[in-house]
């Protein structure tokens, strides 16, 4: 049986935390530990009765999964995991480094104010790579670039950039194409010092820095053919 994560004591949280988005949780978990491949199906009976749960929720964290292009839906044979490949980092993160290019710039007068949400996250980081976490250094990684997107105050852009699955997408590209980490500390503690200083072209170096990480993947996926 998979386990569901924890239901929270309090109500108030339950409610912001659906069973729909429990349920989402677990699959992805599902696919970055390896237990469905690229290709494999997902059947959805099995998982509600794993979870001892109704297959709706299931339904719905699947066509959440499929609007990531995690899933794809087959004609007369259900969800299975769709096949992973460089092209698809080629489409999405140009699009990512775009919506974080305007986000630091409508972000720049409030990081600079008070950069302390990214100086926590840089000191997050630094600690995960000492440890040789890679899955902190994901969670930390993508929730500094989080951070610069929230702190730009504009909810479609948010809702957006979310939508994109970054942290899902990021910890997939790293397992199923053997990308190499680009988390560092110090990339990030550089765009910190640029926010601080009001640097106009912080909007610049954050976008370069997410295409410097898609570019160096690719042509490691090309050396690797």
């Amino acid at each position: 049986m998979v386990d569901l994560p924890q239901l929270p004591d309090d109500p108030s949280k339950l409610a912001r935390e659906p069973l729909r988005e429990q349920i989402r949780q677990v699959l992805v978990e599902g696919l970055l530990s390896g237990r469905w491949q690229p290709g494999e199906r997902i059947v959805e009976r099995r998982i509600a009765t794993e979870l001892k749960v109704s297959q709706a929720p299931v339904r719905e964290a699947l066509r959440e999964l499929e609007t990531l292009r995690l899933i794809e839906t087959v004609p007369n044979k259900g969800a299975r995991v769709r096949a992973f490949g460089a092209q698809d980092m080629a489409e999405i993160y140009p699009v990512r480094a775009g919506l974080e290019l305007v986000a630091a710039q409508l972000a720049a007068p409030r990081l600079a104010e008070d950069p302390s949400p990214l100086e926590r996250e840089v000191e997050a980081l630094r600690g995960a790579t000492a440890r040789g976490d890679v899955t902190d250094q994901i969670r930390h990684s993508v929730e500094f670039h989080r951070e610069v997107v929230r702190a730009a105050n504009n909810s479609v852009l948010l809702h957006t950039w979310e939508s994109l699955g970054v942290e899902v997408w990021t910890a997939l590209s790293v397992r199923w194409l053997d990308m190499e980490l680009h988390a560092k500390a110090a990339d990030h503690a550089q765009i910190t010092q640029a926010f601080r200083d009001s640097d106009p072209a912080v909007g610049q170096m954050l976008s370069d820095h997410v295409m410097n990480y898609v570019e160096a993947a690719l042509k490691t996926h090309e050396g690797r053919r």
